[in-house]
């Protein structure tokens, strides 16, 4: 059946919250809040006016050609906390923004990578991911500064969230201070004591971004049972040249240090 204007006329059985009603209200397009019925032929209608004004109208089936539907049922009510769908949109533009920025990490760290750097990260490291890497340049090229780039740029695409750098013990400390001060990545450094105040008596389940040093995880038989049973995005070693064996006569001779390098 057909009304004024070849609109179809509508039932109260279309009245759905969220649709968009006409002859409600005259001249206005109301938004259907709520419906309850009175048996078979008769609604209670709740609806908001376009002023923002909420009203309550007692329909029957008498009513039904005195309104109509009038555009499709609304998805999106833009009644949502402003606020909120801002720092929602704001996550979700910075989770997308290395599409945008390849090298987002530069950007958002305290430091002006060198050429070779750059090369080494964003050239060569990042575009064969998932990979084993043995990133071999002499000393004082900056490593770890292309250690740092890699892991937060990996970060910043959402594919690290565990990082475990295993480093020589003089040089966790340095570690800890260049990824903090450069990158804002905070590693916490494992330690006796924070071996015994972990909750599990197991910190590498507990910490997800985790300095060690190579000595101490080569020499301890249960941690290196801890390490088994754990997961990792990435593992960084830093002067891995001290984890090689040697041959005595025809046999090879595996060190502490090299049997921690196959473990990891």
């Amino acid at each position: 059946m057909e009304g004024p204007a070849g609109q179809a006329v509508s039932r109260l059985e279309d009245l759905a919250p969220g649709a968009l009603v006409n002859g409600i209200v005259p001249g206005d397009e109301v938004i259907v809040v709520a419906v309850s019925w009175h048996g078979p032929g008769a609604v209670t209608l709740t609806y908001q006016e376009t002023s923002g004004h909420v009203a309550q109208r007692l329909l029957f089936r008498a009513d039904e050609p005195g309104f109509n539907l009038g555009g499709a049922k609304r998805r999106w009510t833009f009644d949502g906390d402003g606020a909120a769908f801002r720092i929602a949109a704001e996550a979700r533009r910075i989770r997308l923004a290395y599409i945008f920025d390849p090298m987002l990490a530069v950007h958002l760290s305290l430091l002006e990578p060198l050429p070779h750097q750059i090369r080494a990260v964003y050239g060569e490291m990042l575009p064969r991911q998932p990979l084993r890497f043995l990133l071999a340049d002499d000393p004082g090229a900056g490593k770890t500064i292309m250690a740092g780039l890699f892991i937060k740029e990996l970060m910043l695409r959402g594919d690290l969230r565990r990082c475990l750098v295993v480093a020589p013990g003089g040089l966790v400390a340095q570690w800890q201070d260049e990824l903090s001060s450069k990158f804002s990545l905070q590693f916490s450094i494992l330690t006796r004591d924070a071996v015994e105040a972990s909750l599990h008596g197991d910190p590498f389940a507990e910490e997800p971004l985790l300095i060690a040093r190579m000595d101490q995880l080569a020499r301890n038989e249960e941690l290196q049972s801890r390490l088994r049973s754990s997961e990792w995005d990435l593992i960084i070693v830093d002067e891995a040249h001290r984890m090689s064996a040697h041959y005595q006569g025809d046999e090879v001779r595996e060190t502490q240090r090299y049997r921690l390098g196959k473990l990891l």
